[in-house]
């Protein structure tokens, strides 16, 4: 790939197949299966992502080996993803048994056959999302232009990883959106609300219970009625037909509850 009209249509053609991958978890096993073939002398690869400032997990790894190299990293503390992640900079250990930098996670991947790293930088526009890993087998196994290739390689696996977590996010309102809508629905039929009334309810229990909004949607959809706030909390939760539709101890007419605070005063 040493021609860079090749190698620029080779990577073209790699944005666009991991840019068509339907879905986060697709796109990251993509991701680390194109690194073995892109990447020269990387037998295994694996993606270790931030979760929250102090977290790193693995998302997607191709042999048990390079997940084993990712999990002995954040039980030591120490190791070349968790360096690139904090650092931002590219990693390369030619010799994991000997390397300084990681006495410890070097010592325990040379047990199990690793010989060399590469850790790659995975950036958005606007923030780390994490690391590509490229483990190789053999000592000495990534040369400079291998370093390079991994690089840009990373540049476009970010971009798709990136895009696949916008669209699943959208994906995740518009679902969240329409069960809060069909919940909505059930409450202003049940109780004869307004939409507002409606919305303003759920919001009111979601506060007085501590639980999400999506859940309290779900929790009326599964059930047709909105649970009082103290018997959820102690895991009882009233169902459509366990009061009468306007009994007077129904979960509508408790005194305080979200639903009557909800109803507009005469």
């Amino acid at each position: 790939m040493h021609d860079s009209t090749q190698a620029a249509q080779f990577f073209a053609r790699v944005s666009r197949e991991l840019m068509g991958q339907a879905g986060e978890l697709p796109s990251f096993h993509r991701v680390t299966e194109r690194a073995v073939e892109v990447v020269d002398g990387c037998d295994w690869a694996s993606l270790s992502l931030r979760r929250g400032r102090h977290r790193v997990e693995t998302v997607a790894a191709t042999h048990p080996e390079s997940e084993l190299c990712d999990s002995l990293q954040y039980e030591l503390g120490e190791g070349p993803s968790l360096g690139t992640i904090r650092d931002g900079e590219c990693f390369v250990s030619q010799d994991v048994r000997c390397d300084p930098r990681w006495p410890r996670w070097g010592n325990r991947v040379a047990a199990v056959g690793v010989g060399s790293v590469v850790s790659v930088r995975l950036i958005s526009s606007t923030e780390t999302l994490g690391a590509l890993n490229c483990y190789s087998r053999s000592t000495r196994a990534f040369t400079p232009d291998d370093v390079d290739v991994a690089v840009v390689f990373a540049a476009h696996a970010a971009n798709a990883m990136d895009a696949a977590r916008t669209v699943a996010g959208l994906q995740t309102a518009l679902q969240s959106r329409h069960l809060i809508g069909v919940a909505q629905g059930i409450l202003m039929h049940r109780f004869g609300l307004s939409l507002d009334q409606a919305l303003e309810v759920l919001r009111r229990y979601s506060s007085h219970s501590n639980t999400k909004l999506t859940d309290v949607a779900q929790l009326v959809v599964d059930n047709g009625d909105l649970p009082d706030a103290d018997d959820d909390r102690n895991g009882r939760h009233i169902h459509n037909g366990h009061n009468g539709r306007n009994g007077r101890n129904g979960t509508a007419a408790r005194q305080g509850s979200p639903l009557t605070q909800a109803r507009p005063t005469t």
